[in-house]
């Protein structure tokens, strides 16, 4: 790593840590960290111990951070969260800008560690602001307006762009919760019963039993969709990832056991959940859409661990919506910007962990 030009962004959540190595502009690494926050920041310690010793001269790169791990339940508050995460930030890497957007601005900022106090608000789940803007400043001179579908372990960012700048005028999680901008399902961590009130079960509609019983996790990894690299939390009874054990887990959603069905039957039951989801982020996507009066010039930026959805999202918008046939880009393929040298799958991660990219490429481009 020859650390004079080199930038490493972070993306501290509160289940996973991303961080991608950016030499001269270019996507050289990129690492995920399962990080259980709301048990205490000294998995975040860990995670910071883990990054030194895969990147040894990490200290002496710069490093830009954004997060979202404020928002868990070890904190009395989102401030208390912001100010703890970024102070344990600028202990570990030394160097260290943190990425603002939020209330008070239209243009995304940098804050010092000494400024962070102040600027919280605007620190605060601005993760997505980071990935849309890059999207948006990369893709302006091929795509004059199009929205960021980033489907990650636990939420889904829709975001509009156009003519090189983003369009939402959110500025907080609140805010786009309304507009429908931030989708609180993942293809991981979801459970299960956020999906549906009634789900169908051998040509009946069935209540949903709303109880911790299974998360998405289960879903696609029963579909062959979820990959091992990006199930890194315990399931909903802690007990094994194989198949019987996820059929089990899928069986109690309807008060049943896996005994009382087919393999096949229970496959069947996994994409009712799948198809409830994607109906779910279909919705919302086209009221973003509809919001930004997003033409059938838009492409879809297709991001996060759960992308194998996005086309089927697509699909299920209404015949008119401009999207319907929207011509799809790849975050890590077509966005960021891989080093010709850099593993074979440093662009399949760069797309899953499109914010810690998009943190790295934007304070690069600004600080040089």
């Amino acid at each position: 790593m020859h650390t004079p030009d080199t930038v490493i962004g972070w993306d501290i959540g509160g289940a996973h840590v991303k961080a991608c190595v950016l030499q001269r502009g270019q996507v050289l690494d990129v690492m995920q960290w399962a990080c259980p926050l709301w048990q205490g920041l000294q998995h975040l310690e860990q995670v910071f111990n883990e990054a030194a010793a895969r990147w040894p001269h990490m200290r002496h790169a710069q490093h830009a951070v954004t997060m979202t791990g404020e928002m868990v339940d070890l904190f009395a508050h989102r401030e208390e969260g912001v100010q703890r995460i970024a102070a344990m930030a600028a202990e570990a890497l030394g160097r260290v800008a943190f990425f603002a957007a939020g209330p008070g601005s239209d243009e995304a900022t940098w804050c010092a560690a000494d400024e962070v106090a102040s600027h919280w608000p605007r620190i605060a789940s601005a993760n997505w602001r980071a990935t849309a803007q890059h999207a948006a400043m990369v893709l302006q001179a091929h795509a004059s307006e199009g929205v960021l579908v980033d489907i990650g372990s636990t939420t889904t960012d829709l975001i509009a762009f156009r003519a090189g700048r983003v369009q939402s005028a959110s500025r907080s999680d609140a805010n786009r919760l309304a507009s429908g901008e931030l989708v609180y399902h993942g293809v991981v961590r979801t459970p299960l019963c956020a999906f549906a009130r009634r789900i169908a079960w051998r040509g009946q509609q069935l209540n949903v039993m709303n109880e911790f019983f299974a998360t998405s996790a289960d879903v696609y990894r029963l579909t062959g969709e979820l990959e091992s690299a990006h199930d890194l939390h315990p399931t909903a009874d802690n007990a094994p990832k194989d198949a019987l054990a996820t059929r089990k887990r899928l069986a109690r959603m309807i008060g049943l056991d896996e005994r009382e069905a087919s393999p096949d039957e229970w496959m069947a039951f996994a994409h009712a959940w799948r198809a409830a989801q994607a109906d779910e982020i279909a919705g919302q996507l086209a009221r973003v859409a509809e919001a930004a009066a997003l033409t059938a010039n838009a492409v879809v930026v297709a991001a996060g661990c759960g992308e194998f959805l996005v086309a089927d999202v697509l699909a299920r918008l209404a015949a008119a919506s401009p999207l319907r046939g929207a011509r799809c880009v790849d975050y890590g393929r077509d966005v960021a910007r891989i080093a010709p040298h850099a593993p074979a799958d440093v662009a399949k991660w760069a797309k899953v962990c499109a914010p810690s990219v998009a943190v790295a490429s934007l304070a690069d481009r600004g600080w040089r």
